[in-house]
């Protein structure tokens, strides 16, 4: 019988103390934590953050550059369209992961958003780093071969370049729905995590080639462009000495957002590789990449006079009207006014780019 040994008599003082009565079942939205749980709270405040600044910003982002490329395409305009639409992308998933960390790191939704959701949230991350990246090709080629790149440019490239990158990460990414399917017990209450060794055996070398392919390669190339794009343009004495610190406000952005939010998440790659199991603190560097949606329209500021001439147009009106009613955002119909500057060329979009 319960709380009697199967000597009859005494209690199971020795082998189970305090185990009666039993501890009630956690429900079905109560995560047991153990060690390297999640602070929920704080995964849920990050995600929230990032979507409160990074949808407004990005979306700015986008009808600017739409308008942009409407009228005078050229491929810095290109790269920096698709980089929006994948933080934008992100962005839009985002609810569903508010929704899991709001239930304690499990999956209450429907089970075939869980595949969907991760696929579409770890594609736009990678291909961001991609993106960054040509940005970073297109700027060191403008300055340190100005005239032979200068003929070669067109923005035909740069289309294909982003389309390139999107299949490159979307392919890649696709080791969200062998590891989410690769099971030999049902499936769990956790989303694409809690694997089993089987899915271990999997997951992990893939990660480490993922992280390979599209964060170290990318990540080492971005690094040397922009420091020589950087020590070029201020050698250069004819340049505006605003403009230099423009460009190098530009790649201390850039960089940061591959050191701060992509490295600490590529790195758990790396450990989890080492260690044969997923690392406990590999869902807070998650927090850092996701955190890269808000970081970008940072890029953009430095990368786009006429972003940046909407981005204080934007503020200057919210400012004026933060007594009255929501603001009508009329920076939206600014914005041609800021685009006449693609008329000096490549230094609209590329801050920097252009000798």
């Amino acid at each position: 019988m319960p709380g009697f040994s199967r000597r009859g008599v005494g209690p199971l003082e020795s082998t189970c103390p305090n185990t009666w009565p039993p501890n009630p079942l956690p429900r079905p939205t109560e995560a047991v934590a153990g060690p390297g749980a999640p602070i929920v709270g704080l995964v849920l405040a990050i995600y929230i953050i990032t979507f409160i600044t990074g949808l407004p910003t990005n979306l700015l982002a986008l009808v600017t550059f739409v308008r942009q490329v409407r009228r005078r395409p050229n491929p810095g305009t290109v790269l920096l369209l698709n980089l929006t639409v994948s933080d934008l992308l992100l962005l839009l998933f985002l609810p569903f992961k508010m929704a899991e960390a709001g239930t304690n790191m499990t999956w209450q939704l429907p089970a075939i958003l869980c595949p969907i959701t991760n696929y579409c949230y770890y594609t736009c991350i990678y291909v961001s780093t991609l993106f960054l990246t040509g940005l970073g090709v297109d700027r060191y080629l403008s300055v340190a071969f100005p005239v032979q790149y200068k003929l070669r440019r067109r923005p035909a490239y740069a289309v294909a370049a982003s389309m390139a990158f999107w299949v490159l990460a979307c392919a890649h990414c696709s080791i969200v729905f062998i590891g989410h399917y690769y099971r030999n017990h049902g499936m769990n209450q956790r989303c694409y995590d809690d694997f089993s060794s089987d899915q271990l055996h999997v997951v992990l070398p893939f990660r480490l080639e993922l992280s390979l392919v599209l964060f170290w390669l990318p990540a080492t190339i971005t690094i040397f462009c922009y420091v020589n794009f950087v020590r070029i343009l201020l050698a250069l004495p004819n340049i505006p000495q605003r403009r230099k610190h423009r460009a190098v406000g530009l790649a201390v952005a850039t960089l940061a957002n591959f050191v701060i939010c992509f490295a600490p998440y590529n790195i758990s790659h790396v450990v989890g590789f080492v260690e044969k199991r997923s690392p406990p603190w590999r869902i807070y560097a998650l927090l850092l990449s996701t955190f890269n949606a808000s970081l970008d329209p940072v890029v953009f500021y430095f990368s786009s006079n006429t972003v940046r001439k909407a981005f204080v147009t934007c503020l200057t009106s919210v400012a004026g009207r933060v007594r009255g009613a929501v603001p009508q955002w009329p920076c939206l119909g600014t914005s041609r006014e800021g685009g006449e500057d693609t008329r000096t060329g490549s230094g609209d979009e590329l801050e920097g780019s252009s000798g």
